[in-house]
């Protein structure tokens, strides 16, 4: 299926879904390997192309990632939020927020598939240089797939929280990653959507966050 979208409402209207994510509807291998052919062509530094998706289906390895992603949640979420003035969109939907996200740490191992997306090289310590290549040479993929997914009525949450805390160690021997020369990026469900009726997003104002010449 196919929603023949144009790229300005693919791009403005791909989300990170949680409680819209249909758990029980299968997803086809041979979709996410199209959409992961698409997320083949993004930018890639020195035309490296040092990507590794791990498609993960096994409900045991789902399970045991969730257990891993919940573990951190339950640290993150107890902190201190951000602080937001009054009439900043920001804070005025946090709550709507953290009760998505709260959701999907409580279902995440429903999900028919999960994908970590790595990148070859160890980016904890690296110079910014080094760090902002590496991570440019992935984040555009990841994020093609997921506008990808959106065209053909699927859908996926951009998470990083399993990483935190060794998370992102015990994920790699649980998947085989050798975590000594390869590094994740998240932890993404991947399942189709009830509905497609996604909008834009409300957002603070471009003129908070354009500079021209000068910060």
């Amino acid at each position: 299926m196919h929603l023949n979208l144009s790229a300005d409402e693919v791009l403005k209207t791909t989300r990170s879904v949680r409680k819209r994510l249909d758990f029980d509807k299968p997803v086809e291998r041979a979709i996410v390997e199209e959409c992961l052919e698409i997320a083949l062509q993004a930018p890639t530094g020195s035309n490296s192309q040092g990507w590794h998706w791990i498609i993960v289906e096994d409900a045991a390895k789902k399970k045991s990632l969730a257990d891993i992603y919940r573990k951190n949640w339950a640290i993150y979420a107890s902190a201190p939020g951000r602080e937001y003035a009054a009439g900043d969109t920001r804070g005025e939907r946090m709550d709507l927020v953290r009760d998505s996200a709260t959701y999907l740490a409580e279902n995440f191992e429903k999900a028919p598939l999960l994908l970590v997306p790595a990148i070859e090289g160890r980016l904890d310590n690296p110079p910014s240089f080094a760090t902002a290549s590496q991570w440019g040479s992935l984040l555009p993929a990841v994020w093609s797939f997921m506008l990808a997914l959106r065209e053909r009525g699927m859908g996926s949450a951009w998470t990083t929280i399993h990483l935190m805390n060794g998370g992102e160690e015990e994920a790699a021997k649980l998947l085989g990653i050798p975590y000594e020369r390869i590094s994740q990026a998240g932890l993404f469900p991947i399942a189709y959507t009830k509905g497609t009726d996604f909008k834009p997003a409300i957002r603070e104002p471009l003129s908070k966050v354009l500079h021209w010449d000068k910060w």
